[in-house]
Order: structure tokens, then C-alpha cells, then sequence
């Protein structure tokens, strides 16, 4: 099994390609925000952790905490925002890890780690085999966000700039989608991304080498099977005479 990175910009379409990769290809989509909200839940370590760090105004009546107000506090304060990753990464990163492992022993060919941050941060970016960026232009992207989190100009921008830039993001990423266009196009560009990853044989390499190390293992311990058998013979030997 090989992994694939999924990230974009803030509000470039990366969830409308994620459900693409579901919809025609049927993927395995392990999303980093979902396992963040589930992580932040009220009857988790990590909730805890950020009451006690931003302060019981950052708690709703009914207990959850409000998440547009933290990210109003984190989008404009870098100090804020770094102390907030400190506490949910972690933890996201080994319900992701778990995750993995799951997939890996179901013998799926690979797996997509849908992630906002990956090109921010070379933690997980390094297990990637092949990393996918979802682009888009600078107007449609503050124009997506500012509908869709209702806010201002300012508050949209300023949220695009705590994310590094997309034009950076575009070098290190293996492969570009271009969702400027139609769903139709976007489509397209999903659907012959797929196919390639499809007719790799890179899982097959890493099962070859497991199956190797198993062997090897296996081997290891029958020839200390027998090397034990044979001390406890000759041990016998030398109590009889």
C-alpha cells in the first residue's frame, strides 16, 4: 500500500475533489478535519487541553467548543494558531496513523490522506508516495470563502494569509488539479489522476519486502528452534552419563 497527500489553499475545492475520488473511484479518504472535530469532542484529552489554553469563552452553552470564535483568536494571531497545532496534531496524527495501519492490513493498493496542512508541515509529507494539490485563482478563492464562512473581505484574506501561499505550495506538490473550472473539467483531471495511481505497482514492492522481512524472521527463529533443541539434547546426553 502507497499513501497520497490531498491539500489545497483555503476554500480552492479540495473537499469537492476528495468526494470526486469517492464518488468515481470508490477511495479510501482518511480526513484529517473530520478526525479534528471527532478529537475535540467534550469527552476528549484534547478538548480539555484547549479550554484550558484559550479560556471558557471558547466553550458554547452546550458545551462544544465555538469553533468560529477559536478561529477568528488562531487566524489572527500566529502565537495562538502555533499553540492550538501543538495541542490537536498529535492527536490527529495518530488517529491517522491508526488509521493506515487498518488499511494497510485490509491489503488496500492506497489510501488518501485527506490534509489542509500537509505542505506546511514535513511530519506526514514524508510518507507520501505522491502528493495532489487542489488550486484555484486568488479571487475565486477569497470569493468561495467569503460565502462560505460568511465574512468580510478582510477576514477572508487574512485567513488566506496564515496558510503558506499557493504559488509555493504548487512546487512541492506531484501533482496539480486546476479547479478554476467546471465541475465537469475538475472531473476529468480527477479521473485521469486516478487511473495513474491506479496502474502503479508500488504497493506491490512494499508486500514483496514485508513478505521478505516475515520470511527472515520466520527462518531466524526456526534456526534457534534448532539451536535449542540441540543444547537441550546434548545437556540430556551429558546428565545420563
Amino acid at each position: 500500500m502507497f499513501l497520497i497527500g490531498l491539500s489545497g489553499g483555503i476554500a480552492t475545492g479540495k473537499s469537492t475533489v476528495s468526494d470526486i475520488l469517492k464518488e468515481i473511484g470508490g477511495c479510501i479518504i482518511i480526513d484529517a478535519d473530520l478526525i479534528a472535530k471527532d478529537v475535540v469532542k467534550p469527552d476528549k484529552p484534547v478538548y480539555k487541553k484547549i479550554v484550558e489554553a484559550f479560556g471558557s469563552e471558547v466553550v458554547l452553552e452546550d458545551g462544544t467548543l465555538d469553533r468560529a470564535l477559536i478561529g477568528r483568536i488562531v487566524f489572527n494571531d500566529e502565537v495562538k494558531r502555533k499553540l492550538l497545532n501543538s495541542i490537536t496534531h498529535p492527536a490527529v496524527h495518530k488517529v491517522i496513523m491508526k488509521d493506515v495501519v487498518r488499511y494497510f492490513l485490509r491489503g488496500e493498493q492506497f489510501v488518501i490522506l485527506d490534509i489542509p496542512l500537509l505542505f506546511e508541515g514535513k511530519l506526514l509529507r514524508k510518507y507520501m508516495k505522491e502528493t495532489v494539490l487542489v488550486t484555484c485563482d486568488a479571487e475565486t478563492q477569497i470569493n468561495r470563502l467569503m460565502e462560505r464562512n460568511d465574512l468580510t473581505v478582510d477576514e477572508a484574506q487574512s485567513r488566506i494569509d496564515a496558510q503558506m501561499p499557493l504559488t509555493e505550495k504548487m512546487q512541492l506538490a506531484d501533482h496539480i488539479i486546476d479547479n478554476n473550472r467546471s465541475l465537469d473539467e475538475t472531473r476529468d483531471q480527477v479521473q485521469k489522476l486516478l487511473k495513474q495511481f491506479r496502474q502503479s505497482k508500488s504497493h506491490w514492492k512494499l508486500r514483496v519486502m514485508i513478505m521478505m522481512w516475515v520470511f527472515a524472521i520466520l527462518f531466524l527463529v526456526f534456526l534457534l528452534s534448532g539451536m535449542v533443541a540441540q543444547y537441550r539434547a546434548a545437556t540430556a546426553d551429558v546428565s545420563v552419563m
